[in-house]
C-alpha cells in the first residue's frame, strides 16, 4: 500500500475551482501510465489508457471519474480588526468548524489560522449561549496577525482549507480530504496494478480513460464537462460514502460497515446504477474472492452521475469505500477496504472487452 502517496494527496490544498495542486501531484505519479494526458478548461486531467490486449475490432471506452477538490472555503472579506471571513465551497456542518487549525492559501504563501465564530468563551458564557450554533457564514478565520498585515497578506478570493495531519491507525488512516482523495489513489494505483499484470492476466482490451475532475462537491461541475468530451461506453464514479457504524447511529442507516469491503453503490440521490452493470461488478468481486458489500446512500451525490446524463446517456455503476466522519477533518479509511477498492476496480476493469 502506497502510504506515502495517499498522504501527499491528501495533505495538499485544494478546494473546488482551485486543484492544481492536487493536479501536479497527480501528475507526477502517473508518469508511464498513460498514452495521452491532457487538461481541460475546468482543469480537469484526462487520462487515457489504449488496450494492450485484445482484438482490433473497436474498444470499450470505460470513464472513470475520481475528483480532486476536497471541501473548503474562500476568503469574501478581511474586516478592519484583520479577521478573515469566508465562503463555503462545499457542504459542511457547522458543529465541526469551532476552533479548527486551517490554512489560508494565497499568493504570498500559506499562513496557518484559526477558524471560529464570534461568540462568549466557555467561562462567561450561559449554557443557552453554548448552545447556539452559526450557519458556515458566521465563522472567520484569525491569522493572528496585525490588522495591517492582515488586510496586507490576505486578499478576497484566497482560499482555506482544513489544516490537520494525515495519521495511521493500527487499521485506519486518519486525514481530512479522504473525501475524495482516497479515490485519486484509487484509480492511479488500480491502473499501475493493470500495468504491472502479467501471464495469462496480461494486458487489458478496453480503453481506460481516468478523469481526475474538478469541482465535484459543488455540483459535479468538472465531470459533466469531462464525460461530454469522452463520450465514454460505460462509466465509473469513483468515491467515499458513508460508514456510519458509530454509535448513536441505528443499523438501518449504516449505509457500509467497516472492514466489509469495498461498496457498490446500487443509488443515492445523484444516480440509480445501471443494475447489470453493478451486479457484474459485484459478480467480479465474488469470482476474484474480493470482500464487498452492496450499499445505497439515501443523501449526497458523486461523479458517475454526470457520466450516465452525458451524450445520449451512459451505463454507470459507482464503486465507493465506507469512510467514518465524512466531511470533517478526522475522516477514517480502513486499511482493507482501501485495498479491496483498488483490487475491485482493477479486476473488473480487465473483464471489459
Amino acid at each position: 500500500m502506497n502510504k506515502k502517496l495517499l498522504q501527499k494527496l491528501c495533505e495538499t490544498p485544494g478546494v473546488p475551482g482551485r486543484e492544481e495542486r492536487v493536479r501536479e501531484v497527480v501528475r507526477g505519479h502517473i508518469r508511464g501510465l498513460f498514452d495521452d494526458v491532457s487538461e481541460d478548461a475546468m482543469g480537469s486531467l484526462i487520462c487515457t489508457r489504449k488496450p494492450t490486449a485484445g482484438s482490433k475490432r473497436k474498444p470499450t471506452r470505460i470513464l472513470i471519474c475520481a475528483h480532486m477538490d476536497e471541501i473548503g472555503f474562500y476568503v469574501r472579506h478581511v474586516d478592519e480588526m484583520g479577521y478573515a471571513w469566508v465562503n463555503p465551497a462545499g457542504g459542511f456542518d457547522p458543529r465541526n468548524l469551532f476552533h479548527r487549525r486551517v490554512l489560508v492559501c494565497t499568493s504570498k504563501g500559506d499562513h496557518v489560522g484559526i477558524m471560529t465564530a464570534g461568540g462568549k468563551p466557555v467561562h462567561i458564557s450561559s449554557p443557552e449561549e453554548r448552545k447556539q450554533i452559526p450557519e458556515p457564514l458566521g465563522f472567520y478565520v484569525d491569522l493572528g496577525m496585525s490588522p495591517k498585515q492582515a488586510r496586507k497578506t490576505v486578499r478576497v478570493g484566497d482560499y482555506v482549507v482544513m489544516h490537520e495531519p494525515f495519521e495511521e491507525q493500527p487499521e485506519a488512516f486518519v486525514s481530512k480530504a479522504i473525501d475524495n482523495r482516497f479515490a485519486v489513489y484509487c484509480a492511479i494505483e488500480a491502473v499501475k496494478k493493470i500495468a504491472k499484470s502479467g501471464g495469462k492476466n496480461a494486458g487489458h482490451a478496453c480503453e481506460i480513460i481516468v478523469a481526475f475532475t474538478t469541482q465535484e462537491e459543488v455540483g459535479l461541475r468538472g465531470a459533466f464537462t469531462a464525460a461530454e468530451s469522452v463520450g465514454a461506453d460505460l462509466g465509473i464514479g469513483l468515491d467515499v460514502t458513508l460508514c456510519a457504524d458509530t454509535p448513536g447511529v441505528p443499523e438501518a442507516d449504516r449505509v457500509t460497515k467497516r472492514g466489509d469491503g469495498a461498496g457498490v453503490m446500487f443509488m443515492d440521490s445523484s444516480m440509480i446504477a445501471d443494475t447489470d452493470l453493478a451486479e457484474a461488478i459485484c459478480n467480479v468481486a465474488r469470482k476474484k474472492k474480493i470482500p464487498y458489500q452492496r450499499c445505497i446512500l439515501p443523501r449526497g451525490g458523486q461523479d458517475g452521475a454526470a457520466i450516465q446524463r452525458s451524450g445520449h446517456g451512459v451505463r454507470c455503476a459507482a464503486i465507493v469505500c465506507g469512510t467514518r466522519y465524512v466531511h470533517t477533518i478526522t475522516e477514517s479509511i480502513h486499511k482493507g477496504d482501501l485495498q479491496a477498492t483498488v483490487d475491485l476496480l482493477a479486476a473488473w476493469i480487465k473483464t471489459i472487452k
